[in-house]
């Protein structure tokens, strides 16, 4: 293990501050070994190392650094704990620039980072987060919460010099609530895909299967798509349903006992949690991410990436990956009727998978390619 105090550092400094040690791994590994393929020396912090996480951030050329903020607490007295303790590995650390990602990490990230010195803090919003999703419910708690949520993301984004975010209706948000400036935000395309991992496959015709990658939560419409899922196979019963996802530690999600119902019905083979999600496209017609709102779904990416058509809801981040009738269809959100009928033009006209799903693949290289996206936030922060 490397800690602050044993840091043996030259050239630029970076303090990369995330939820999850497979976070850096799954989604800022491209990003991480460009930074130390242009000389500059990594600081990974996460709260939850274990030694196949850590052995895969060394293997990424970065140093593994155990923090203490947890995703999951709403402690306040745990949180302000955690909070200093970050303030003194990342004075100890001496970085030059800072980078969050996350609510957390962006938030208490930020302001330590600002504290200990850090000259160059940087943060990126990959989705509002549920707090800023219209899940048709209102609650006095969730107000408040909310309210406080924005106040510290004030605090947190006031120090950051520049603010990543991935669709217009988040730089909408954000800066219509006075959480940031217009002038810190840098609008990407999402954290990008490494391309050359997800290889064009001929959608499946016979039977034509429809997926869902999502954790188990009612706010990523998983509720809608077996809602769907009956109304389709009303119409056409060899129509095939995944649902790849496990059940979450959140109030919304789905209980076991609903999965298991829907296991015994046959509507849906539901695998749980899987390391790889392309072996489960593969044997896929199209993908459906039925969500209330999303940052820019990587789910999604991936599945236009290996040529898949799309059918998603007319929400923030979810309409921004498909061009309507282009390479999939947008329905309502929290609408299963709407979404059986887009799913029903596929079963009725396969040709659209193959059409449809080439233009997947062609706007996912003309938008997602990690390379360039990377080449863009490493333009802005310096590196």
């Amino acid at each position: 293990m490397i800690n602050a105090d044993e840091a043996i550092v030259s050239g630029r400094r970076l303090a990369l501050i995330a939820p999850t040690a497979l976070s850096i791994i799954n989604f800022r590994g491209p990003m991480v070994r460009e930074l130390i393929t242009r000389g500059v020396d990594v600081f990974a912090l996460a709260p939850d190392y274990d030694e196949a996480t850590r052995a895969a951030v060394v293997a990424l050329g970065a140093r593994p650094i155990d923090s203490s903020l947890s995703r999951a607490t709403v402690n306040p007295l745990r949180d302000l704990r955690d909070f200093f303790r970050l303030r003194k590995q990342l004075h100890e650390l001496r970085a030059d620039i800072s980078f969050a990602f996350t609510i957390k990490p962006v938030i208490y990230g930020t302001l330590a980072a600002s504290l200990a010195g850090v000259p160059s803090r940087y943060a990126m919003i990959e989705g509002a987060g549920h707090l800023f999703t219209d899940d048709g419910g209102h609650s006095l708690r969730r107000g408040l919460v909310r309210a406080i949520t924005v106040v510290l993301y004030k605090l947190g984004l006031g120090q950051a010099k520049r603010i990543f975010i991935l669709n217009n209706d988040d730089i909408a948000l954000f800066t219509g609530s006075r959480m940031t400036s217009l002038r810190k935000v840098v609008h990407i395309d999402g954290i990008g895909l490494d391309l050359d991992n997800y290889h064009f496959t001929p959608p499946v015709l016979d039977p034509i299967c429809f997926i869902l990658v999502a954790r188990l939560l009612k706010e990523k419409g998983v509720y809608d798509y077996i809602e769907a899922a009956q109304k389709v196979r009303a119409v056409c019963p060899a129509a095939g349903f995944i649902l790849v996802g496990s059940i979450d530690r959140n109030p919304t999600s789905v209980t076991d006992q609903e999965v298991e119902t829907w296991k015994e019905k046959g509507l849906v083979e539901v695998t749980g949690h899987v390391a790889d999600v392309r072996p489960w496209l593969k044997k896929a017609s199209v993908f459906v991410l039925p969500s209330y709102r999303e940052g820019m779904p990587r789910s999604t990416q991936e599945a236009m990436a290996m040529g898949r058509p799309v059918i998603t809801t007319n929400v923030p981040g979810c309409r921004d990956t498909v061009v309507e009738g282009v390479n999939g269809f947008i329905v309502p959100v929290r609408d299963s009727v709407a979404l059986a009928t887009a799913m029903l033009k596929f079963v009725k006209n396969p040709a659209l998978l193959a059409e449809m799903g080439i233009r997947s693949r062609a706007m996912a290289e003309e938008r997602f390619d990690v390379r360039r996206i990377n080449s863009q936030i490493l333009e802005v922060i310096g590196c």
